[in-house]
Order: C-alpha cells, then structure tokens, then sequence
C-alpha cells in the first residue's frame, strides 16, 4: 500500500538560529545548507531576510545555489518585509513567502495593538501582495493554539482566497497537547472552506516536552508539512526535532504509515555538522543522534546485544549514519561485555582467569565511571602474573569501546531471530545473572 508523502520543512537556519547562542554567520550558513540538501528535507526556511543584510545576504546565496528543494524566506505581514523577502529569493528554482501574523488575542491586544477584524484584514492583503510576486505562498497564524477557534478559520478562509498554498499551524509557546492539537487539525479540516487547495503544516514549540509527539498528533489527523530542526534547536526549549519525527515514521510505520524525501543515513552526519557550527554539543541521550544512542552499559544488555542487537536496539546504528553501537565498560557490565571487549584487545582467558579479571574488574569501576583499554592492559599484567594467552589482536582492537555486529534492518524483531554466535561459548543463565 503507498503511504502519504509528509513534507519535510526544516527552518534550522531560521527558528533554530534563533535559539539563544545558535546564530550563524553567512559563511556558516553556506555551509549548513548543502548538507540539509543531502539530507533531503523538501523545503529549506534559510532565514528572515529583512532582520539583517546578513540574513539576506545568506537567504540570497542559498537560494541562488540549492537548485533542488524549496527555499523559503520568512516575512511578517507587511509590505517591506515582503518586498524584502521577495529580492532575496528571486533567484531561487522554487522560491517560497512565508508570511506570518499573529492571531490570539493576548498577541492582537498587548504586541500588536489591533482588532480581530484588521488582523484578518492585514492578513489577506499580505498574502495577496506575497502572491504577486511568487506562486509558493505559505501563511501562519502566530500562537494558533491560542487562538479562538472560529476566528482562526476566519484568518485561515482569508489567506485561501488570497493565493495561500499551505497553511502552517503553529504552537508558538509550546502550550498544546497531543489530542487538543488533533483535534484543532480535524476542525480546520472540517470548517475552513478551500481547505483542500491547501497543505496544513504543524510548527511545534518544545516548551512542555511535546513538540514532536504533538507533531505526530497533527500528522495523523491530517497535516502534510512538518515544521523542524535538526537536533531540535530553536527558540526557549526548541522545536520539534527533524530526526525525532522522521525515524518515529520508519520505524513505526505500523502506526504512521507515511513517508519522507529523508536520506536516513544523512541525519548524523547532519546533526554532528551542526553541532560543529553553532559550538552547542548534542545532549548524550538525545533520540536518534545523541552519543548514547546507541551505546550500553548495563550488563544483562550488553549481554543480550552481544547474542543478537535487536534484544536491545529498535534502530541499527547505520540506519542513521552512526558507525557501530558501543558497549561501554563500566560497575554495570558483565562477563560477557569485558571478555569480548579482551578479545578484541588480542586475549583469551579461561573460566577462573576470567573470574578473577572480573573481580578486579569491578573495583577498579567501583572508583572509575568508564573502563578503558589501557585499563584493561593493566589488569591483565597484575593478574597472575600477566601469564594469559594471547591471540594476534584484530585491526579493530585499538577502538575504546566494544562494537558490536550490525544486522540488517528489520522494521520489528520476531521469535526467530539469528542468535550471535558468540552466545554458543557461553551459558546463557549465568552471563544473564552475572550481568545484573
């Protein structure tokens, strides 16, 4: 069965700079670009190009360069900055306006100062001149979940007429939930006239932990477009991360049965790309792309990784360009992980030099967070003497953490999977207990 296509609308350069310490140069911009277009998201958002010649500047480059994706430019709704947008992406293949106003009523009432009726107004008429300068027009009504239902579908019948192609919902503050979001989806389905010409968009804000299950939650009641950003950098707590959204469609197709333009082995590369650029490192458990995403500790399973990683892991490592999962050697380990971890390092012990290593072993992690090889060299020249066989050590051995053997991707793991032959030298009761 062919799945719907979701538009992949990544705005890392524009919300995501946006995050406090995230802003990028032009330079940095250019740099960043390319890779998004490796990545295969459907739409780039590259900047606000009236904030600043530099925004412009950028927006401009990229839009001249990035020859396949839609370039988007960011523009309130007024004429300047319309006329602004406009001159940067003129050269693009496929330029896209996004025009956006708010529409709440602590926005009208306290940042813009005007009537229901003016904002309406104003909306229109900016989507009308947007249009006249380009086809790709998309509208957003600032803090939308805050918005008076009835009203937003107002706005939302508005910027239609006018020449609107997707309309994005934004949750500015991060305040929705997953049922109320989907729920305000279904209504504008259902109520807005000329909905049907249109791609609804969801822009989610993390403020609540909730931008991409929210994400999720607008998808399924019918958006088309997602809104985010790589590592989920944006404003306060950020958006709703680009690698969060896409692998939840891969591997849970059985629930969101729909598809991306994403080149899945491109989202590390990507992530470690921008982390690089703006200087702000990925948290070690961030999802999908964090350094302990793939790496284990516990003993009972590195144990399990090492007889098959589908105990353990919903996702291969390549699957998102990582290189290989880790086990990583530490109080928590087992026998298991630390003999196989020696056997890289070039050594074999029997049963009673491996109790004994491993007796050693665990005070040295009782006083240390993370064992490492030289370490583990050292135990070995202070147990017995040093008189252990050694095997030549695999070209591998130099690695200072336990890779473990890639299977082939499988959407879910079943009863019959391959067991890793590693498993056939040990007693699996033991290794498990020896693990907790």
């Amino acid at each position: 069965m062919e799945r719907d296509r979701v538009v992949i609308f990544d705005t890392t350069l524009r919300d995501g700079e946006q995050s406090p310490g995230c802003s990028m140069t032009v330079q940095e911009k250019l740099r960043m670009a390319p890779q998004l277009d490796r990545l295969g998201v459907d739409v780039i958002e590259a900047g606000f190009p009236i904030a600043s010649d530099g925004d412009f500047e950028a927006v401009h480059a990229i839009a001249a360069r990035a020859r396949r994706p839609i370039v988007a430019g960011l523009a309130r709704a007024c004429t300047p900055d319309i006329e602004r947008a406009w001159q940067a992406l003129k050269v693009a293949a496929h330029p896209r306006i996004h025009v956006f106003l708010a529409t709440s009523d602590i926005h009208l009432k306290y940042k813009l100062r005007m009537s229901r009726q003016q904002c309406l107004e104003q909306a229109r008429d900016a989507v009308r001149l947007a249009k006249s300068f380009c086809e790709d027009i998309e509208f957003s009504p600032e803090d939308a979940t805050r918005t008076d239902p009835d009203f937003l579908c107002e706005v939302l019948e508005a910027v239609i007429e006018a020449g609107a192609t997707t309309l994005n919902i934004p949750d500015t503050v991060g305040y929705t939930v997953p049922t109320e979001f989907g729920d305000l989806i279904k209504t504008i389905r259902q109520r807005v006239r000329g909905i049907e010409k249109t791609i609804i968009s969801a822009h989610c804000h993390n403020d609540l932990g909730l931008a991409v299950v929210n994400t999720l939650a607008a998808v399924a009641a019918g958006a088309r477009q997602v809104e985010c950003a790589i590592n989920g950098i944006g404003e306060r707590a950020g958006n709703a991360a680009l690698e969060e959204i896409v692998m939840a469609f891969r591997v849970r197709a059985d629930q969101y049965p729909y598809q991306t333009g994403v080149i899945t082995e491109q989202l590390y590369p990507t992530s470690q790309l921008l982390s690089e650029i703006i200087g702000v490192p990925v948290q070690p458990n961030k999802a999908i792309i964090g350094r302990n995403a793939f790496a284990h500790a516990a003993g009972i399973h590195q144990d399990g990784m090492l007889k098959n990683p589908l105990t353990y892991e919903i996702i291969t490592p390549q699957t998102v360009g990582v290189p290989d999962s880790t086990l990583v050697l530490g109080k928590h380990s087992g026998r298991h992980a630390l003999g196989a971890r020696y056997e890289k390092l070039g050594f074999q012990f029997d049963r009673r030099e491996l109790d004994e290593i491993y007796r050693r072993f665990l005070m040295l992690a009782d006083e240390i967070r993370i064992v490492h090889d030289q370490h583990l060299l050292e135990l070995v020249r202070e147990t017995d003497g040093g008189k252990v066989a050694r095997t030549e050590a695999p070209q591998h051995a130099a690695h200072e953490s336990t890779s473990v053997p890639a299977s082939k991707p499988s959407p879910r793991p079943s009863a019959s999977l391959p067991v890793n032959p590693m498993a056939e030298h040990h007693s699996d009761q033991e290794d498990y207990l020896w693990g907790v």
